[in-house]
């Protein structure tokens, strides 16, 4: 007799005392069946709580022996709720564990049936019927016999709970009269574990759309063998995400190809809605079948009235068994380490690697919340509470893209709608896409459509309150802490532009990575040179840095691009790095009204054919923004320090050449007035008055993107060519200085330029490589370090600060949490402009600029 033992579960042994439940134990971890730790003994757990396994009460007193009975009752009690805590937890983590203890009552087996079911496992009963004479003599043969009373009480238990064990709800009950002529077989690798170590191409919901699929498959370079299977020459197979069939024009072609590959062992496929539907009705189930199933029995009709009936329930037969035999979702795994799940419609943490009813349904169906008014199913985000490091890929859920949110991956982009056909390679996590040839399904609720006229709706705020996480294409997975975002979502709740309009957030920039070696100088740009020659980068780009007030400008063709983009009529719209409104509403609707005249006169819109220009620039004059803190912090202290510093000059002055050691002091105070003067001057260089826009100057350094395309590809000397192009069109506009940087001669110009620059009061420079992104190695580096002059830097860090010992003590100052912060927040802008420009929804670009405001957030420097 051969019995399967789940790869995890719990197995109960159940029978009287004697019945040699412990002995066949130690004998299948002597052969290696089972592991020590899957046992767990009921007198082990005893000894451990109170050092006995059994006590004798049986000729004692009869005060004695209920002393004794007691204590031993205690123990049991004990040693049972240890033990329970103990299987729970192994049942958690997926593990097997069998219980050696008798087991003879109902509510004994109750208690682990229950268990099993609410942590999603199995549960078998290993029933050891021994008949009573043999239990007596090896009770006899015991170091400490329970008693033929005892023994033949539990016999007689036993014969009474066996005839209804069957009905307590098992999965599997195996009765054994002899344990010597049973075979226990264990599968000691999870059956649900696929190995991606020779790659996995994992397909999104199908629906019958075979033309697309297997031109998917030769785009991923698989090629059909003489056999007329479709193999991969690196030995890569295929997974499918279920749905296959349905809806589509060629539902029985795709599920013949999978029957075919699966059994081959070419490939592999998870249960999913339809499949599951589909496989009642074959199974003649009182099913409706509706949602394009109807299509695929249209379909074996056909096939029946071509090929007869003795072929049809061969084809029915296959069918059957593929959809039976595939699995509610699949874990990938690397070197034998689980990486990533695969699965149709989601699954809970708890779930992974387990196999029941519950996860099943909720495998095949996502996380539903009843039904609205059409019969549809309401669909809660089970995303939200995805917090294992595993990917999790799924599909069922239509949508225009890849969809990254919280370390899982959405692959179905609607094929049989219209859309897409999206394969996601693994390890590797890149896409491949076939275009569907048509829309198929021909539904008046199209959901790609639908997903475009909610593409506004406001986002689910309660997703992001506890922290959550960014999938971002430059920077991979960029966590957000709860204590960080909190801020943001008061921020943007009441006091930025309206969250469609808030679409990014500038990143914030590094310093130079090591401090000055020049001395004098805090920072150098011989320092920022080096970092990115270090990095292997040689052709540089040099930009002014002006000295004003960050904004993003998106200024549209007309007023109906800006309703089909934001869902409001406007020109455009100018806001701050932190997402408030730079300009008051009368003066943003001026400068926005002549912007866009401009930029329609010199027909922008209609070269570039687009809807919007989305700009990252600078306003100019610095005061236009910063009024109130240059009257109230710098004008103030400078004023004071000139002030103090004067009278204490005037008072030494007459003792100079009188009191012995004024002198020194005198000159240290001197110095310290024109530190002072310097300060004033630094920045009152960036400040003038403002009596109508045309005092205002806008330095465009980066055309973040147009309607259909983002330009991060480009480099930025393309960029300052663009910049130019706009002073052209209108005065407000401010062209930027810049230079290149490709060899010595160059880089010692531009440090010539820099200096004489700054000397003059203008703040500095930024470096930056050639290309808007670099990366080194599959790394990517900064994007840009300002180099900030010593003038500029009295205002950062005190008129004062280039005093020998305040210079050396700032130079000891740690830029590496600035530089991590700059990486993510770049990447993060990115992501969130590639989103809005593909018309992803709101809080798909939202996330993006909710974590780059909580970035700002963290702890850093401000002075950096």
């Amino acid at each position: 007799m051969q019995i399967q033992l789940p790869y995890a579960g719990i197995v109960l042994l159940v029978g009287p005392s004697n019945s040699g439940k412990s002995t066949w134990l130690k004998r299948l971890i002597e052969n290696k069946t089972i592991r020590p730790s899957e046992v767990v003994s009921s007198d082990d757990y005893r000894n451990l709580v109170g050092d006995v396994e059994h006590i004798d009460w049986k000729g004692h007193p009869s005060d004695e022996a209920d002393a004794l009975y007691e204590a031993y009752q205690n123990i049991s009690t004990e040693a049972f709720a240890l033990m329970t805590s103990l299987i729970e937890a192994r049942a958690r983590l997926n593990k097997l564990t069998i219980i050696d203890a008798t087991h003879l009552y109902a509510s004994d087996r109750k208690k682990y049936i229950e268990l099993a079911r609410r942590l999603h496992q199995p549960v078998y009963a290993l029933v050891l019927d021994i008949d009573q004479v043999t239990l007596l003599e090896r009770d006899q043969q015991r170091d400490f016999p329970r008693g033929g009373r005892r023994v033949k009480q539990q016999v007689q238990v036993f014969n009474r709970e066996k005839r209804s064990m069957k009905r307590e709800g098992f999965d599997q009950l195996h009765i054994v009269a002899d344990v010597e002529k049973v075979e226990l077989v264990r599968p000691m690798n999870n059956p649900l574990h696929i190995s991606a170590d020779h790659g996995i191409d994992v397909i999104g919901d199908i629906h019958g759309c075979f033309d697309e699929f297997i031109e998917l498959l030769g785009r991923l370079g698989y090629s059909e063998n003489e056999e007329g299977l479709y193999v991969h020459p690196e030995g890569r197979t295929f997974l499918s995400l279920g749905d296959i069939m349905s809806r589509g024009p060629k539902s029985l072609e795709t599920i013949r190809f999978f029957v075919r590959h699966v059994e081959a062992g070419l490939a592999n496929m998870i249960d999913s809605n339809h499949g599951w539907k589909v496989l009642r009705w074959l199974e003649g189930r009182n099913v409706t079948m509706k949602h394009g199933d109807e299509l695929f029995v249209e379909e074996l009709n056909v096939f029946e009235e071509e090929n007869g009936a003795e072929l049809t329930e061969a084809l029915r037969s296959s069918i059957k068994r593929l959809l039976k035999n595939a699995p509610s979702h699949y874990v990938l795994t690397k070197h034998d380490i689980p990486t990533a799940v695969c699965v149709h419609a989601g699954i809970r943490d708890e779930f992974i690697g387990k196999s029941s009813r519950d996860i099943s349904d909720f495998c095949r169906y996502g996380d539903n919340d009843g039904f609205d008014d059409s019969g549809k199913p309401i669909r809660k985000d089970w995303t939200v509470q995805h917090h294992s490091k595993m990917l999790i890929i799924w599909g069922h859920d239509p949508r225009q893209r890849p969809l990254r949110l919280n370390q899982t991956i959405n692959i179905d982009q609607g094929v049989v709608f219209g859309g897409n056909l999206t394969a996601f390679r693994y390890p590797e996590q890149t896409f491949v896409q076939v275009e569907a040839n048509q829309d198929y399904a021909q539904v008046d609720d199209n959901p790609l459509v639908t997903l475009e006229t909610k593409r506004l709706d406001p986002p689910n705020i309660g997703k992001f309150m506890n922290g959550y996480t960014v999938e971002t294409e430059a920077f991979g997975t960029i966590h957000v802490s709860k204590e960080t975002i909190e801020p943001s979502i008061d921020l943007v709740s009441h006091h930025t532009v309206p969250l469609e309009e808030l679409v990014y957030v500038p990143p914030t920039m590094s310093p130079t990575p090591k401090p000055a070696a020049e001395a004098g100088y805090l920072e150098h740009p011989d320092e920022a040179i080096a970092y990115y020659r270090e990095h292997g980068i040689t052709r540089l780009i040099a930009e002014k840095k002006h000295m004003g007030s960050r904004a993003i400008l998106l200024v549209f063709k007309d007023e109906d691009a800006a309703e089909r983009t934001i869902g409001r009529r406007t020109k455009g719209i100018i806001y701050t790095r932190s997402g408030r409104r730079f300009f008051e509403s009368e003066q943003e609707l001026e400068v926005v009204t002549r912007l866009h005249q401009s930029l329609i006169s010199h027909e922008y819109f209609t070269t570039h054919q687009t809807e919007f220009v989305l700009l990252d620039a600078e306003i100019l004059p610095w005061n236009l923004k910063a009024r109130d803190l240059i009257r109230n912090q710098y004008a103030h202290v400078a004023e004071q320090a000139l002030l103090d510093r004067e009278q204490l000059k005037h008072a030494l002055e007459s003792a100079v050449d009188r009191v012995e050691g004024v002198r020194d002091w005198y000159t240290e105070v001197n110095q310290k007035l024109e530190q002072a003067e310097t300060f004033k001057q630094a920045f009152q260089t960036y400040c003038w008055d403002v009596e109508d826009i045309n005092a205002i100057k806008i330095a465009p350094f980066h055309v973040l993107a147009h309607s259909e395309e983002t330009f991060f590809d480009k480099t930025h000397e393309w960029h300052m060519g663009m910049n130019q192009r706009f002073a052209d069109m209108d005065e407000l506009f401010l062209a930027t200085e810049y230079r290149l940087i490709e060899d010595p001669d160059t880089a010692n110009d531009v440090i010539e330029w820099w200096k004489a620059m700054t000397e003059e009061g203008h703040e500095g420079i930024v470096i930056k490589p050639d290309r808007f992104l670099t990366q080194v190695d599959g790394k990517l580096i900064q994007p840009a370090i300002k180099v900030r002059g010593r003038k500029y830097l009295s205002i950062i860090y005190g008129m004062d600060y280039l005093e020998p010992e305040n210079l050396k003590r700032l130079k000891k100052r740690n830029v590496s949490k600035k530089q991590k912060l700059a990486l993510r927040e770049f990447a993060l802008g990115m992501e969130g402009i590639k989103r809005f420009v593909h018309r992803e929804p709101l809080e798909r670009y939202h996330e993006c600029v909710l974590a780059t405001l909580a970035m700002e957030a963290e702890p850093v420097d401000p002075r950096l």
